[in-house]
């Protein structure tokens, strides 16, 4: 019942399976109990009925009273058993639950989020965990302990007499054999409210991203229409599907209660032919406020259960994805960068072509050429944040596909061209490049990346919160902190996309310097599109459609006729010259 099977389609973890089997214990001892009080009630009632009929007398009432307090006590401890393992032990698994999932998610090659928006994994990890969470303690324990029990007091009961087991019974399996028989009909409208509302959450945080853009457009109209609508259809698509799960919910929920019925009907035929005693069918009835009692709850339950192997499809399919793993040492004779026949590709379109170049410890190797020529894959190839299907790279001799990503990027200090800073002080998003480093060693790094001069204009300087991803700051000075962060690492290898791409020309010449005195000594690979960031660099990688075009020193590359470079550095100078007429 609970095998590997049912552990995916409710991604239930091991402990998880574990405290369902508990909870679908508790719960068939409870019903059981439960049960139990209503055999008490008959004993009394037999005996009253026997007084009226034979004349005997009513026997003492302790005999009574002692089994209804042992019938409170049991059912008051099994009770709070119930409560402990459906309720109790998931509540603590659902913690475990996110941090695992939290770990996985931390060691999934980068690749796998750019298939996937921030609101579909915010929506896993929080909508989905939520929605499984009360499936895991309000719904398989309850609805199989329910099963259980019911099974056992259906083979009493036949044995008792068949004829009004059946007639009791019999609208159980008929009202579960069509809720299950619509599961495919509530699984499509699961699926398709989900993506509905996955799209509300991408409407609003694109939006709200997008605002200053919007209103300088003057497309506020036009973007909260296409907002409402995204809304209008989200509440559409739930009232459809709760409609729809209501329906079979409230049909099995008729066809089951038409147990009454039969049963009493069938009692009174037989009890007119004399085939039974009143009090036979006086316990049937008895029962039937008992079996049917737990399924008032377990058919919305049902409903709830199917509903959510959507989500559990979703924190299953994040579990199934290969991790980027390796070994947790990594000892490279050197720091040369090593490309070796390189290909690599988004989405079954080729970016990298074959690629191998070298780039060596000590010297500045540039990557250059058009948009989408493969500069900035390149780089972070190097870093192993994406795994390459094709062709092998190699740091110190070392193959980074078999080192950790985590204890590879040790070696690496990173400035790309989209910076990302967290809300909190100027002061820890720049020691979030060293864990430990001091107050003093912050500055020394944010005073070489030239921050010093627009930190000490701050209202409390390095203590300052500069708001979600840097919102408080200019482009150039969420640059410099990117900067300062990664000479406060100082590590051997340095990955500069587009460093200083949003710097003016005074304070470019500035971080410039800085980083060519820190840089000193490393394997430094730069991408940029300006020909005066790159004219020191020791060697350019000239990258054209994904392939290497050209290789050489500046001076190399500016010598050949009608090269690319030469190309690139002649327009950049004609461009120079350009001014508003």
């Amino acid at each position: 019942m609970f095998g590997k099977e049912f552990q995916r389609k409710y991604a239930l973890t091991d402990q998880g399976i574990k405290n369902t089997k508990s909870a679908t214990l508790w719960t068939v001892i409870t019903n059981l109990i439960v049960m139990g009080g209503m055999g008490i009630l008959y004993m009394l009632m037999d005996k009253y009925v026997a007084t009226l009929t034979d004349g005997a007398g009513l026997p003492g009432p302790w005999l009574f009273i002692l089994m209804v307090l042992g019938f409170v006590i049991l059912s008051l401890l099994t009770h709070l058993q119930q409560y402990r393992a459906t309720y109790g032990l998931v509540y603590g698994e659902v913690k475990n639950v996110r941090i695992s999932l939290a770990e996985r998610m931390r060691k999934l090659p980068l690749g796998y989020f750019g298939k996937r928006d921030l609101a579909d994994l915010t929506e896993t990890i929080m909508g989905d965990v939520n929605r499984l969470e009360h499936v895991w303690s309000h719904c398989l324990g309850y609805l199989y302990g329910s099963f259980i029990s019911t099974a056992i007091v259906g083979v009493m009961l036949l044995a008792f007499d068949w004829r009004l087991a059946i007639a009791c019974l019999w609208g159980v399996p008929v009202a579960f054999i069509l809720l299950f028989g619509s599961r495919k009909i509530n699984k499509r409208n699961s699926e398709i409210t989900k993506e509905a509302g996955i799209a509300v959450s991408d409407g609003i945080q694109e939006t709200l991203e997008n605002i200053r853009e919007i209103r300088a457009t003057n497309q506020e109209e036009s973007f909260l229409k296409k907002l409402d609508d995204k809304i209008d259809y989200h509440e559409k698509t739930m009232l459809s599907g709760e409609l729809s799960c209501g329906i079979f919910v409230n049909a099995a929920s008729v066809i089951m209660r038409l147990g009454v019925a039969t049963t009493i009907l069938t009692g009174a035929s037989l009890i007119i032919s004399g085939k039974v005693e009143f009090m036979v069918l006086f316990m049937f009835l008895l029962v039937i406020t008992r079996v049917y009692a737990p399924f008032d709850q377990a058919l919305a339950l049902i409903a709830e259960m199917l509903m959510s192997q959507i989500s559990a499809s979703r924190l299953m399919e994040i579990h199934d994805t290969k991790t980027a793993e390796g070994t947790n040492v990594f000892r490279p004779q050197g720091h040369d960068i090593v490309f070796d026949d390189v290909s690599f590709a988004y989405d079954g379109e080729k970016v990298l072509k074959h690629v191998s170049f070298m780039a060596k410890e000590g010297e500045v190797t540039a990557l250059v050429g058009p948009s989408g020529s493969g500069k900035s894959t390149c780089a972070r190839l190097s870093a192993r944040l994406w795994d390459i299907p094709e062709g092998r790279i190699k740091v110190g001799g070392v193959d980074i596909n078999t080192v950790d990503p985590e204890v590879l990027l040790t070696d690496y200090s990173m400035v790309f061209q989209d910076v990302v800073l967290f809300d909190d002080t100027v002061m820890e998003n720049i020691r979030l490049g060293k864990h430990g480093a001091t107050d003093e060693e912050v500055k020394a790094a944010a005073k070489a990346a030239n921050c010093d001069e627009f930190v000490e204009k701050l209202p409390q300087g390095y203590n300052t919160p500069i708001g979600e991803n840097g919102a408080k700051l200019s482009g150039g000075e969420r640059q410099r902190i990117s900067i300062a962060r990664a000479l406060l690492k100082n590590a051997p290898i340095v990955l500069l996309d587009e460093a200083t791409a949003s710097l003016d020309v005074e304070n470019e010449t500035k971080v410039q310097g800085a980083l060519s005195r820190l840089l000193s000594g490393k394997t430094v690979l730069v991408i940029a599109h300006r020909m005066r960031t790159v004219e020191a660099a020791d060697k350019i990688v000239v990258l054209k459609d994904g392939s290497i075009a050209e290789e050489g020193s500046p001076s190399e590359l500016m010598a050949k006729e009608k090269g690319i470079f030469k190309h690139m550095a002649e327009l950049q100078s004609e461009s120079a010259g350009w001014s508003i007429a």
